[in-house]
């Protein structure tokens, strides 16, 4: 058995991830969908970047989980990335699903035009809203999943997209499997792409948007279950 903890990206929580946590326990696997502070069910605790990188530690030692494969959707490959630099030898493996990565000195919003995303964070009393619904289209999202994000959506912190990560090391030294969506554009961030360089990482490709937990939950579970396989 494999224990999958599973984390959304922004706007997301736990929910998202009902299918794929499904399609993983029918097969005979352990998967725990995690809500990270300030988000979904959590709304209203204070969170930074190093808030939602504790979370997922600290949901991995709760549980007492070892061999775990830790995945991260998104944002959360940030604090993703710098939870399994830290649990240590209960990681197996992680997979970064269409993510960004946690990069020495950059935040989420770093390497892109974020200036919008700023302004609305300052407008908003530091949380970014939810994006509209048809800012989710041509991602291969039927309009019944599109209603389905817009509605579970809640504000996401702004403090964990604008601080920067301090990984202790390169995660180029992890076991990992990045997923790119290829309806989300064809070609990894450039700081994916240094990294699967690599020959600890593997790169697996989806033909969906960035929202594949939506999409495809069952083609993505089967690409989790192949990466978390014993090399």
């Amino acid at each position: 058995m494999t224990h999958f903890v599973l984390v959304a990206g922004a706007w997301l929580g736990a929910w998202a991830w009902d299918e794929v946590a499904a399609e993983l326990r029918a097969a005979g696997d352990d998967a725990h969908p995690l809500t990270l502070s300030g988000l979904a069910d959590r709304q209203g605790a204070a969170a930074g970047l190093e808030t939602h990188a504790g979370d997922v530690v600290d949901e991995v030692g709760r549980l007492g989980l070892t061999g775990v494969v830790l995945v991260g959707h998104s944002y959360a490959g940030i604090p993703v990335g710098l939870a399994a630099e830290r649990i240590g030898e209960r990681l197996r493996r992680v997979v970064f699903v269409d993510a960004n990565v946690p990069v020495a000195g950059e935040s989420f919003l770093s390497g892109w035009p974020s200036d919008p995303v700023r302004a609305s964070i300052a407008a908003h009393a530091n949380f970014w809203p939810p994006l509209p619904a048809e800012e989710f289209a041509g991602q291969g999202l039927t309009d019944e999943q599109i209603r389905r994000i817009v509605d579970g959506a809640t504000p996401h912190p702004g403090a964990t997209l604008t601080e920067t990560a301090a990984p202790r090391r390169s995660p180029a030294e992890l076991p990992a499997t990045y997923v790119k969506c290829l309806l989300d554009g064809e070609e990894p961030l450039p700081a994916v792409a240094e990294l699967l360089r690599s020959d600890r990482w593997e790169l697996v490709e989806l033909d969906t948007g960035h929202w594949p937990m939506f999409s495809r939950p069952r083609d993505l579970a089967r690409v989790l279950r192949a990466a978390a396989a014993p090399r």
